[in-house]
């Protein structure tokens, strides 16, 4: 391809990337929406601008991921691009939470949170059911590549949820503990619903089931709260 070509295209791509950037970019009455689904209440001025930030965080990579992804992979999967960005988007998003935020802070929690704080020990467990089962299935029938899928898939979404557990505390308590579940809960369910989609691919109603029941802990586990999960 001629370099002004080459150009062209990276010229149109950029263009796509700030279009979606902007439909998606947060502001005050999506922050408060994603706190209120998310067991908080008539959140306040400085609850609303924490979330306005946990979704900026997220949201800026969210295009320039989706549109590089089919591009370093050599794949137009749709399905795999829309995954991969939300995992990566996800993890780029929680290694800069680690980072102890500027200015005076107030402290959430005396004690830190634990693992069990922000998703429950059921969905956790439907979470090694899956990627262990996927696991096992693909290195019996040999199919390596869906395998390293599955592997890697596996590895980014606990180290999400590891991150939302351990990072600084920020904000009122039940604003930061809302936005630790919703971080985790999403990892894990789309873990879930990722491993049984690549692992039981084959096109039989044993297979189908399973992706089904996939499918269905993803939305169990991805589910708003209706009130924060009181401390393990």
């Amino acid at each position: 391809m001629a370099w002004d070509n080459v150009l062209a295209v990276g010229i149109f791509m950029g263009l796509v990337g700030l279009v979606i950037l902007m439909l998606l970019w947060p502001n005050d009455k999506r922050g408060a929406r994603l706190l209120a689904r998310w067991g908080v209440p008539d959140p306040d001025t400085a609850e609303v601008a924490l979330a306005v930030r946990y979704l900026k965080r997220r949201r800026f990579w969210y295009p320039w991921l989706y549109l590089a992804l089919p591009l370093l992979f050599g794949g137009n999967n749709d399905g795999a691009s829309i995954v991969g960005t939300l995992l990566l988007g996800g993890l780029i998003a929680e290694l800069l939470a680690q980072r102890p935020a500027r200015g005076p802070q107030r402290e959430a929690v005396l004690a830190p949170r634990r693992l069990l704080d922000v998703v429950p020990a059921w969905a956790l467990v439907l979470s090694g059911l899956a990627s262990a089962s996927a696991i096992v299935h693909l290195a019996l029938t040999t199919q390596w590549k869906l395998l390293a899928v599955a592997a890697g898939t596996t590895a980014v979404c606990w180290a999400i949820t590891l991150l939302a557990v351990r990072r600084p505390a920020t904000g009122e308590p039940r604003a930061d503990l809302a936005l630790r579940c919703r971080s985790a809960r999403v990892a894990i369910g789309l873990g879930i619903a990722t491993c049984t989609a690549v692992g039981w691919a084959a096109g039989t109603l044993a297979a189908l089931l399973i992706v089904v029941a996939g499918i269905a802990a993803f939305l169990a586990v991805t589910a708003p709260l209706k009130r924060l999960p009181a401390p393990a």
